[in-house]
């Protein structure tokens, strides 16, 4: 049996699974499966393809969609830039990476703004995530800041967005933190939800549970609000494809 999966730590939040093994069943797919591969360390990849000859492909998630580039044999420029992977490909034992975090959620971003943004974003978080929605955000031509816990050269720190005069510069926040994923549905960014208007718009990376404490907290103020489900949706697809490419 041909073998995908999805590598992280930890995997209780994935839908990852779910929707692979019910996509196999919907399209009447074969002699496949998609498991999890709980890795608390990047260093357990190598065993895990050992131990799995017919593994073909592999989802990568938190916390190891940066350092897991140092394991391919292969990646193009455009993806080595951003920083990180999240699709891996296995052929002859080889590694192959991309990245379709960027192409799902730049896709999703512009069909959901269609047209009507013209302000700046900022990007909650400096992960690998991150990275992936800042090329999204260059090439859709959307000015955009980084925010941290920390103040650094040209990234803001959570502190600095209580300056009314900063934040209402920013109409377009994107987390891409895990701050409220399961099981801990009860966190959230720490920014100031009172001074966001219907203006705004808050997007959140995070799809399980699919009202985040963030994007409740944008719905009170009338923000127009988007959780990360149809980036996940659209960026398994795009897996399948890659996975599957000649």
């Amino acid at each position: 049996m041909i073998k995908f999966g999805l590598i992280g730590y930890p995997l209780v939040h994935s839908f990852s699974k779910k929707y692979f093994n019910r996509k196999f069943d919907n399209e009447n797919i074969k002699n496949v499966c998609y498991q999890n591969y709980e890795l608390k360390n990047i260093n357990e990849l190598k065993s895990i393809i050992e131990k799995n000859p017919n593994l073909r492909g592999l989802n990568v998630t938190i916390p190891h969609k940066e350092n897991v580039i140092k394991y391919l044999d292969k990646i193009e420029e455009k993806y080595l830039n951003i920083g990180a992977v999240n699709v891996i490909k296995i052929i002859d034992n080889k590694l192959f990476g991309i990245n379709t975090d960027y192409e799902a959620f730049k896709i999703t971003l512009k069909e959901w703004l269609n047209k009507k943004f013209n302000g700046k974003a900022l990007i909650l978080g400096t992960g690998g995530s991150s990275k992936s929605v800042s090329l999204a955000l260059k090439e859709l031509n959307i000015d955009h800041n980084f925010v941290s816990r920390s103040k650094r050269k040209n990234i803001f720190s959570y502190k600095d967005l209580s300056d009314i005069s900063i934040f209402s510069n920013y109409k377009l926040i994107i987390n891409t933190t895990p701050l409220g994923m399961y099981p801990k549905i009860n966190l959230s960014p720490n920014i100031p939800y009172h001074l966001i208007t219907k203006n705004y718009y808050l997007y959140d990376l995070v799809y399980n549970p699919e009202m985040t404490k963030f994007l409740e907290k944008g719905k009170i103020k009338r923000a127009k609000i988007k959780n990360g489900l149809e980036m996940l949706y659209l960026q398994a697809e795009l897996s399948w494809s890659y996975w599957n490419k000649k």
